[in-house]
């Protein structure tokens, strides 16, 4: 059977972006440390198109080690540029940015998902009675509670940091330089997953806190035995429901 050109129903393609095809929008650090596959800020780390931001002023050190002060009115105008570019939901480059979770979503007024730090309710849900979930972070000495509650997650969850390793947090949160050696930073996040279930034996699950450790997850997994869940994992999570599969008409 012939198809009449053009078709007899019209097809209207409606405007109104910049960009389109790439919905997600991802809130960058201001950092000129290596960015290696896996880490959010490579972005062949998604199997899909993002869009980024670079917030200014926004340092790794003063992100997590000053709580972002002073930097929520840059975050909103940045996730507001985002937004009026294309994107249909915000993401950010750093779990300590759940502090600005209630203000970025109320501000844009899409789907905002700040932190890896968000998973653990979910995780939790998912363990055995007496089992908890653990998190790995590039600094335990300044996650706080206002972190961990402003995520949805109990206060007392058990925290280790990567602040007395070799590599990562020195080249990631104090900027020693803008060269890595990625076994002595994977060497840094194993040490911390050895010690947290040391630690805390109940730990069955870890959410990795920083942006950046998604490229040693797997090492972590196979190393300890236990679930893994990372920015990774919540936003490709995030991004099925923002393109669910097309499975056809049924």
């Amino acid at each position: 059977m012939d198809v009449p050109f053009p078709p007899t129903s019209p097809v209207i393609a409606r405007g109104g972006k910049a960009i389109y095809g790439a919905p997600l929008g991802i809130l960058m650090l201001e950092a000129r440390f290596p960015r290696i596959p896996g880490d959010m800020g490579n972005a062949t780390t998604w199997p899909f198109p993002v869009l980024y931001r670079v917030v200014k002023g926004a340092s790794p050190e003063r992100v997590v080690l000053q709580g972002a002060a002073g930097l929520l009115p840059d975050f909103l105008a940045a996730a507001s540029e985002l937004v009026d570019q294309g994107a249909e939901a915000i993401t950010t480059n750093c779990g300590f940015l759940s502090l600005f979770q209630a203000e970025l979503a109320a501000h844009v007024r899409v789907p905002v998902a700040t932190s890896a730090l968000m998973q653990i309710p979910w995780v939790q849900a998912s363990l055995p009675p007496g089992r908890r979930v653990g998190v790995i972070t590039v600094s335990a000495s300044t996650l706080t509670e206002r972190h961990l509650l402003a995520a949805g997650a109990p206060a007392d969850t058990p925290v280790v940091g990567t602040e007395n390793g070799r590599e990562f947090f020195r080249v990631l949160i104090r900027g020693e330089s803008q060269a890595m050696d990625v076994a002595r930073a994977a060497e840094d996040v194993l040490e911390a997953g050895h010690a947290l279930v040391a630690r805390h034996p109940e730990v069955a699950a870890i959410v990795l806190e920083c942006t950046n450790m998604p490229p040693y997850a797997h090492a972590l997994r196979e190393a300890l035995g236990v679930p893994v869940f990372d920015i990774y994992s919540l936003i490709t999570w995030f991004q099925a429901g923002l393109r669910p599969r097309d499975f056809g008409k049924t």
